[in-house]
């Protein structure tokens, strides 16, 4: 498997520098970040690591969820997946860590029901490489639906 690079580069402080983070690889974007839209509520017009971190573990869940899905002859036609993670105060540091990932996916599949769905959803929850890697939040949620059309 390919090792994938995305670069950072910061100019000035923590509080009051800014910095723009590059998908190197893919070449698909550059986009500005700072600590003080990073803490804002509404990102003012910036990306942060939370976000990216969102949509890796969106994207990395909705593939294995279809990989899994398959394995049990089903067929996906649309998953949506959101998943939203919350950035607090470390305790245990001076710094700051991530406390919470809720995922939230909205599937239509061809050939499960519900409990089938249900399971591969928790399964996918498991075995994602992202979740793997994320093993030391605190609380990673699922919330999934099947949908019929």
């Amino acid at each position: 498997m390919p090792t994938r690079t995305a670069r950072t580069a910061w100019d000035g402080g923590f509080e009051d520098g800014s910095g723009q983070v590059e998908l190197t690889d893919s070449g698909l974007g550059t986009f500005e970040m700072s600590f003080k839209k990073r803490s804002s509520e509404d990102g003012g017009g910036a990306t942060n690591p939370e976000e990216l971190l969102g949509a890796a573990h969106s994207s990395c869940y909705t593939m294995q969820l279809t990989a899994i899905l398959g394995q049990k002859g089903a067929t996906p036609i649309s998953i949506e997946t959101v998943a939203k993670v919350t950035l607090g105060e470390d305790p245990d540091d001076q710094g700051f860590k991530i406390h919470k990932i809720a995922l939230t996916v909205r599937g239509e599949v061809e050939g499960i029901d519900e409990a089938g769905f249900q399971e591969a959803a928790e399964a996918a929850k498991v075995s994602c490489p992202l979740s793997k890697a994320l093993a030391s939040v605190p609380e990673i949620t699922l919330d999934a639906t099947l949908e019929t059309a």
